[in-house]
């Protein structure tokens, strides 16, 4: 994975409202209209905050009529664990400091 999918999960995690987002989908599916109530926030504010969710592939989404519908994407999820493991577990590698030669 290159670093720029990595930035698009980190991006995703770090924002309280995305946070919440993510907490009220754990339930299961929502509705755009229910999230926007729930949240206190806008349309524009929603979509904002869905597009990195569903860029970063932790939400999936769904239009039925006139409304999205979103829920947790479970790959995502296991994708975004991998790469919080990648990056903290020390690697086999034979990069050595020269720096007091």
């Amino acid at each position: 994975m290159d670093n720029n999918e990595i930035v698009k999960i980190f991006k995703a995690l770090c924002d309280p409202k995305r946070i919440e987002i993510i907490k009220l989908l754990q339930k299961g599916e929502l509705c755009a209209c229910n999230l926007q109530e729930k949240l206190e926030i806008g349309q524009s504010g929603l979509s904002y905050h869905m597009k990195i969710l569903i860029e970063s592939n932790l939400v999936t989404s769904r239009v039925e009529g006139k409304w999205s519908h979103y829920s947790l994407n479970l790959d995502g999820k296991d994708v975004a664990v991998q790469v919080l493991e990648s990056l903290i577990y020390k690697s086999n590698s034979d990069i050595k400091c020269d720096c007091r030669k």
